[in-house]
């Protein structure tokens, strides 16, 4: 008598029957859904069992300024108390954030986030123009800023007055005499937070994220944790208002971590930082393992403390990562794969052994279903095949702020999420990220919308078409490229052009090179056609066009 074929195979996670892949790591628990609990009080929670109680929390590395886990813990509860009993800020508000990673950052999140008030923190370097933008998206009553920011904000009308995080005002207002206020019952299906991410549109999309969601992306590493005799020492590299940043401030209240964090990212300062607080892990993207693999800038420090270093946002050669590993052979090189809408990591490798699983970005992780999926019939494909890599698990957002036409086309029946991504899931289980169906530039893992370039370009009244395609750099994975259509005898240049740009646009978004063409490619219907410009410079990326 013939056995039966268990549905879903030990060594890929696929499950033949419904042609989905589903994880092999441990579950991990999480709390009830119906349970009433913010995901700072989730971490807060987590941590009661550290053996280091009063560690130290934070430090800023250009000033040296420190903060512990009680001081954390109390200037948390006394902000909450000011801003809810003094401000008159509550449940369901939105607060907008714009500020580099102070110590000041972690603090107001974990304060907001307990008062069940939304978080939407943006990139300081967003000009006033990208800000008004994200204003009319996230609708929020209250701005934090820095005394470098706030004047960006100063013809924006708000409910309440912009903050201003580093000023002897916000520091009263943690260390006032506290007013016993009421905990605010949070759900786990409440709103927790809105970040940007830009759409092939040009449209910036607000991903909203619950607590849920959160929860679950701390619970992971959470449980995934090893005994130490000493807490983790980690150095942030990526800002905190990317998702990768704003989940790390919350798992590493979780798991009790130092955090050393860096005002603005220098390498030099990085390097010194991490012999100077004995750094054990560093989270970053991409380019900064590139300079510390590849050229001398690493020689003159001691970098023995290092454990660990997490690499996400955008996509790293195998070429990288082992000239990074043959110069740190004791360093655990994890590399990851997430998305905003997904709170972040969707796979990770664990462990060296599947770091040389070359050109993989790790497995399933706890909790998650993904399919690959045909772009030309919709076929939910087998391992080995490529398509359009789709997910489904408990840090899926819940959708777009105000734009549900965007959110339907994202989240699909039974709570996938499409990712616009190429990918495959092989035998073992690995995923690998081929190419983007999306058409977003990854510039040092800022996401950079093209249409939004070419709106801009287009607006230039002596040019009459644009487009703006991603070009390989080796230190920034990606940067915008514009081929031109000027007018009839006009004499616009590439640095005017990019001049033309560069004082609109976020610095992350600017335009690097220019190439001036008669037309562009175009399908019948009008459609601009990228992938026959991209396939130029392919061509022609080793020469200049």
């Amino acid at each position: 008598m013939n056995q039966k074929k268990p549905p879903i195979d030990p060594e890929s996670g696929f499950n033949s029957e419904t042609n989905t892949f589903h994880s092999l790591r441990p579950p991990i628990p999480l709390p009830p859904q119906h349970l009433p609990i913010s995901v700072s009080e989730y971490a807060f929670s987590l941590r009661v069992n550290s053996p280091w109680l009063d560690s130290l929390a934070l430090i800023n590395s250009s000033t040296g300024q420190r903060v512990s886990y009680s001081e954390f813990t109390r200037k948390t509860k006394t902000l909450s108390s000011y801003l809810h009993s003094v401000l008159g800020l509550s449940k369901g508000h939105t607060a907008f954030v714009l500020s580099q990673n102070l110590v000041q950052v972690p603090i107001l999140y974990f304060s907001l986030l307990s008062l069940g008030i939304v978080i939407s923190p943006a990139n300081p370097l967003s000009t006033e123009s990208e800000i008004s933008s994200l204003i009319q998206l996230c609708n929020p009553v209250i701005a934090f800023a820095t005394s470098s920011t706030a004047h960006k904000l100063s013809n924006i009308s708000l409910r309440f007055k912009t903050i201003v995080l580093d000023s002897p005002e916000f520091d009263s207002m943690m260390t006032s005499p506290v007013r016993m206020i009421e905990p605010v019952e949070v759900s786990q299906s409440d709103l927790a937070a809105i970040l940007y991410s830009s759409g092939t549109t040009g449209r910036v999309k607000g991903v909203m994220l619950t607590h849920r969601n959160l929860i679950a992306s701390v619970a992971g590493p959470y449980a995934c944790r090893t005994e130490r005799e000493s807490p983790a020492v980690f150095l942030y590299t990526m800002p905190y208002f990317h998702v990768f940043g704003f989940f790390y401030s919350l798992k590493s209240v979780a798991l009790s971590e130092v955090v050393v964090l860096m005002e603005r990212f220098d390498l030099t300062k990085m390097l010194k930082a991490v012999e100077e607080f004995r750094v054990t892990h560093l989270a970053m993207a991409p380019p900064v393992v590139l300079a510390m693999a590849k050229t001398d800038v690493t020689k003159g420090y001691d970098l023995s403390s290092l454990e660990g270093v997490a690499c996400g946002a955008a996509p790293i050669a195998k070429d990288v990562i082992s000239d990074f590993l043959a110069k740190f052979p004791r360093v655990v090189f994890v590399q990851g794969y997430g998305l905003t809408e997904s709170t972040g990591s969707v796979c990770r490798t664990r462990g060296q052994e599947e770091t040389f699983h070359w050109g993989a970005t790790g497995k399933l992780s706890a909790g998650f279903e993904a399919k690959i999926i045909s772009p030309d019939t919709g076929d939910a494909l087998p391992p080995g095949k490529q398509g359009e890599l789709w997910i489904r698990g408990p840090s899926i957002m819940k959708g777009y702020i105000g734009d549900p036409e965007a959110t339907s086309a994202t989240l699909v029946a039974g709570g996938w999420l499409r990712t616009g991504d190429l990918c495959y899931i092989d035998e073992e289980g690995f995923l690998f990220v081929v190419d983007r169906l999306k058409e977003l530039i990854k510039y040092k893992g800022y996401q950079v919308a093209p249409a939004e370039l070419e709106h801009l370009l287009q607006s230039h009244p002596e040019i009459v078409d644009a487009a703006v395609i991603p070009y390989p750099d080796e230190e920034a994975g990606q940067v915008p490229m514009a081929f031109v259509v000027r007018q009839p005898r006009c004499s616009l240049g590439e640095e005017e052009i990019i001049d033309f740009v560069a004082k609109q646009v976020a610095p992350y978004k600017k335009i690097r090179r220019v190439t001036f063409v008669n037309s562009l490619p175009k399908s019948a219907a009008g459609k601009l056609l990228r992938k026959d410009l991209r396939k130029i410079v392919s061509a022609n990326s080793s020469s200049q066009l």
